[in-house]
């Protein structure tokens, strides 16, 4: 029977392969594209930087375990770019298989706790989660603007396909950076036209 320090220990092991995943968006500098655990760490400190645009209090702790958790399934079930072609059933299939076997490697008591807070993430139904999505949807954005188009030129989007498909997820839940965001975004793609 293994320790619950050992079982601690095989999750930050396993989950040392979130650093291995690569996504479609590139780092600000557009010198590569950034990896899962850097977008987990970077969104988590934008939300504890932004917090307080938010127009619902916040437990902010919470809203930092969510998103350092919310991309650890994709471990197992890879990147989905948000731009890119995937089957979104098939998808969340992967996510939850994998949300059972990497949290099922922590201790019974951390495995119900991180568990829930990916399954609230997912629910975008508290306003914790809501600004955790939103935030999770704004950092890409940004990086693209201060990379001259990153994943925007590669999946060859336009600016009324992200205002539909990104604009709405952002509004829901952070309207405030929403509201300051999308006139930068518009002004960015008037300009490539």
């Amino acid at each position: 029977m293994m320790s619950r320090l050992d079982q601690q220990m095989a999750f930050l092991s396993e989950v040392d392969r979130l650093k291995s995943i690569m996504r479609a968006t590139t780092l600000c500098d557009g010198s590569r594209m950034e990896n899962s655990a850097e977008h987990s760490w970077h969104i988590a400190l934008y939300a504890l930087v932004l917090a307080e645009h938010s127009e619902a209090p916040l437990d902010i702790g919470k809203v930092i375990k969510m998103l350092l958790l919310h991309d650890i399934v994709e471990i197992d079930a890879g990147d989905a770019p948000v731009f890119g072609d995937h089957d979104v059933t098939a998808m969340a299939l992967q996510e939850q298989a994998a949300a059972e076997r990497i949290f099922g490697l922590l201790p019974d008591d951390q495995a119900h706790e991180f568990r829930a807070l990916w399954e609230e993430f997912e629910a975008n139904e508290t306003p914790e989660a809501q600004f955790a999505k939103s935030i999770d949807r704004m950092q890409p954005p940004m990086q693209n603007l201060a990379s001259g188009g990153g994943s925007w030129i590669e999946y060859d989007v336009s600016y009324d396909r992200f205002a539909a498909q990104i604009g709405p997820k952002i509004n829901k839940g952070a309207p405030k950076i929403w509201a300051w965001l999308q006139p930068k975004v518009a002004a960015f793609f008037a300009a490539r036209d």
